[in-house]
C-alpha cells in the first residue's frame, strides 16, 4: 500500500509549499498533478498558478490530470516517484454538475487507485466550513461535498495535516 498524506487547511495557509517540502525528498522523478483548467481570462488565477509552478523545482513534471488523476499517473512514462495532487477543491469544482453519489463514487475511485501506487502522493484540500452557513443552496452543496472528501481523504491517509499560517498540525 502506497503513503498517502493529506494536507488541508484554509487559503494561504501554507499547504501547496508543505506538500512541495514532503515530495521534494521523493527525488526528481515526482510528478505535480494539476487538477484545475486555468481559464485564459481569469488573469487573477493563471498568476496564481504561475506562482505555485514556480514553488517547485524544474525537474519535476506537471500533469494536467482535472478528469481522471489515476489514469492520467498510470499513463506516464517512466512512473513518478511520487506525485502531489492539488488541489481537492479545484477537482470537485469541475464537478458539481454531476450527482453527489456519483461524485463521491468518482473520488473514492481516485483514493483506491492513490492507495495501491507504487509511490507515495500527497493530497491538498481545503477547509472552507468553518465560518457562516453559505445562503445559496448551491454553495452549500459545495461546502458539504468538500467536507465530505475531505473526510473520507483523511480516514484513507497514512498522515493527515491541518495547515494554518504556515504550520502544520498533525491530525493522525
Amino acid at each position: 500500500m502506497a503513503e498517502l498524506i493529506f494536507l488541508t487547511g484554509p487559503t494561504r495557509s501554507g499547504k501547496s509549499r508543505r506538500a512541495v517540502e514532503i515530495a521534494r525528498a521523493w527525488g526528481d522523478h515526482v510528478v505535480f498533478v494539476a487538477t484545475y483548467r486555468p481559464d485564459a481570462d481569469d488573469a487573477e488565477m493563471v498568476e496564481r498558478l504561475r506562482r505555485h509552478r514556480a514553488e517547485r523545482p524544474l525537474v519535476w513534471r506537471t500533469l494536467e490530470a482535472p478528469t481522471d488523476i489515476v489514469q492520467g499517473l498510470a499513463d506516464l512514462r517512466p512512473a513518478p516517484s511520487g506525485a502531489v495532487i492539488d488541489s481537492l477543491v479545484l477537482w470537485l469544482s469541475d464537478r458539481l454538475d454531476q450527482d453527489d453519489a456519483d461524485l463521491m463514487a468518482a473520488w473514492e475511485r481516485q483514493l483506491d487507485g492513490f492507495c495501491v501506487a507504487a509511490y507515495p502522493v500527497v493530497v491538498v484540500g481545503d477547509e472552507i466550513g468553518w465560518g457562516e452557513v453559505p445562503m445559496g443552496r448551491k454553495l452549500r452543496r459545495f461546502r458539504d461535498l468538500l467536507g465530505l472528501l475531505g473526510q473520507r481523504t483523511a480516514a484513507r491517509a497514512s498522515e493527515a495535516w491541518l495547515m494554518v499560517a504556515g504550520c502544520g498540525v498533525r491530525l493522525k
